[in-house]
């Protein structure tokens, strides 16, 4: 027997999350475990953008053959000009480019594939905490991983224990960075924390890889690229994942990017040709209809004014359902308590919550979400927020 020795390991939490919530027939339950979000029905909907995109694409598609090893070529384009925006000096310069991966974690997968083939020897680090599985990617791929102080024990930002993990983190190691909306805590670093932060990695030649996952759910599209544009513009190399999953509500669909920036244009070709050579041994080419579905939207006045009207609700109901549930929270004295959740950025909260909390949450009032107490505010709905905040009052 070839498969005798095999052992079972556990399920992702968060995939059990989802069993266990859909087995629950309690009529009231929450699901703020996985990481999608959802609208006042309860639904993770498909953009009007996407959906008119998509009609576009099926009347006019002629050929389902192969795209490159980059992807197609007007997603490349039109992705790194939303990065990047559309009046950079690196794209007019050619010294930013972009190879299509499935989703973003595709692109993370990607990234540490060429940190460990072509950049031997490097360290990566890490925020503690940081989205699980940038562990696993960054482990798998055989990088020496590190952690940086993030959100400590007392659930705030530790900018100052940050700052002092990379100034002592060897010379030209990696550093991994959230864009906005960080996973899993919702906290975001201030424009003067990135200016120290970027401080840090200059003096230090750190390479930084900064994960893009949410662009345009903390504070907007263009507000949400301010770190990574200032990155861009002040270091002469760079790595950015982006994914379209949530902003184009593409989940399924495994549409994002690896962007790289070089000090030069040649310098750019031949990093790009060593991610062609990884992505061929990974996943040869990229499954192309999200992003051919990016590429109409972005490439089209009207179909991206639309996308951005979208996108802006999307945000604009998860910063409400924020400030809405600490307002819930104050008839049981407990919005100062959690007055962090309205502050915090994207998706994500960093509740506060015990281990203990959360599971009697989940058995008790058929609340769902991270046994950290991590929530995800997203999937919580406006009318039923005084339900939930009084099932977190009980255990408390």
């Amino acid at each position: 027997m070839h498969f005798g020795a095999i052992a079972r390991v556990p399920g992702d939490p968060i995939l059990g999350l989802m069993e266990a919530y859909a087995k629950d027939s309690n009529p009231n339950k929450f699901d703020l475990g996985v990481g999608v979000f959802k609208d006042a029905q309860g639904l993770t909907p498909i953009p009007a953008a996407v959906k008119q995109a998509e009609q576009r694409l099926l009347a006019s598609q002629a050929s389902k053959s192969y795209v490159g090893g980059h992807g197609d070529a007007a997603f490349q384009r039109l992705i790194s000009e939303l990065v990047m925006g559309g009046e950079s000096s690196l794209i007019a310069a050619q010294r930013v480019g972009a190879t299509q991966t499935p989703g973003g974690t595709g692109a993370l997968r990607l990234a540490a594939e060429f940190i460990e083939q072509c950049l031997p020897g490097r360290g990566i680090w890490l925020s503690d905490p940081t989205w699980p599985i940038h562990e696993t990617i960054f482990a798998s791929a055989g990088l020496k991983v590190n952690h940086y102080p993030y959100v400590g024990a007392d659930n705030r930002l530790n900018v100052a224990g940050m700052l002092a993990a990379l100034e002592a983190a060897p010379l030209g190691d990696v550093v991994l960075l959230h864009a906005c909306c960080h996973n899993p805590t919702g906290f975001d670093l201030a424009q003067a924390d990135w200016l120290a932060v970027l401080e840090v990695v200059r003096r230090r030649e750190l390479l930084p890889l900064i994960d893009f996952a949410y662009q345009g759910f903390g504070d907007g599209l263009e507000e949400d690229a301010w770190a990574v544009r200032l990155f861009a513009e002040q270091l002469p190399e760079l790595l950015v994942t982006s994914s379209c999953s949530k902003n184009f509500g593409l989940y399924r669909e495994r549409t994002g990017a690896l962007l790289v920036c070089a000090q030069d244009a040649q310098k750019l070709l031949d990093v790009r040709s060593q991610l062609a050579l990884l992505a061929r041994n990974l996943w040869s080419t990229p499954p192309d209809h999200g992003a051919a579905v990016v590429a109409e939207i972005l490439g089209d006045a009207a179909l991206k004014r639309l996308w951005v009207e979208e996108v802006e609700a999307m945000r604009q109901r998860i910063a409400e359902l924020r400030v809405g549930l600490v307002a819930a929270l104050a008839p049981h004295g407990l919005s100062e308590r959690f007055a962090h959740i309205a502050a915090q950025r994207g998706m994500f909260s960093y509740t506060g919550l015990s281990p203990e909390q959360v599971k009697q949450l989940r058995e008790q009032h058929s609340v769902y979400m991270v046994g950290t107490g991590r929530a995800n505010v997203a999937g919580a709905d406006a009318a039923r927020l005084a339900l939930l905040a009084a099932a977190i009052a009980d255990v408390c």
